[in-house]
């Protein structure tokens, strides 16, 4: 699907983490939840558990109407289902030589852009390494230690 037909501009991956929630948070409290006719990104909210994501949507403030999206770092199947719906995935879900590795193709086999805060720059290596020619292929960027501290 064209980067701009998908659904979402931007998920947030790992919602119900304490970073992922002052992520979601944040896009809640510049943009409220975008949509058509709305400004702003459109935007969703994704984690392993629909009621821990509910749980903090209403916690942050966020629109009951905000998008929530199932995905687990174990299942690729639901995070190629999560990545073919954004423009973006930003993913706070670590450690990300753990977890990083699947979603990071899930998003460059669709074509989605991915950020995260990584601080393991062996992994990130190894990923460019093992990803970067796949990910100018399908023009999938891919930006690591976004916001690392």
């Amino acid at each position: 699907m064209e980067k701009s037909a998908r659904p979402f501009d931007i998920v947030v991956y790992g919602a119900t983490g304490f970073t992922g929630r002052l992520v979601a948070e944040y896009l809640v409290r510049h943009y409220g939840q975008g949509g058509p006719g709305k400004d702003g990104p459109r935007w969703a909210m994704a984690g392993r558990s629909a009621a821990k994501l509910a749980q903090v949507r209403d916690l942050i403030g966020a629109p009951g109407d905000t998008p929530l999206i199932v995905a687990d770092a174990a299942d690729p199947a639901s995070l190629a289902a999560m990545a073919g719906q954004a423009r973006v995935v930003i993913t706070t879900v670590g450690p990300y030589q753990l977890y990083g590795g699947p979603l990071l193709a899930a998003c460059i086999a669709a074509g989605t852009d991915y950020t995260d805060l990584c601080g393991e720059p062996v992994w990130m290596r190894q990923m460019i390494d093992k990803y970067g020619d796949d990910a100018k292929q399908s023009g999938a960027r891919i930006c690591f230690s976004s916001g690392f501290d």
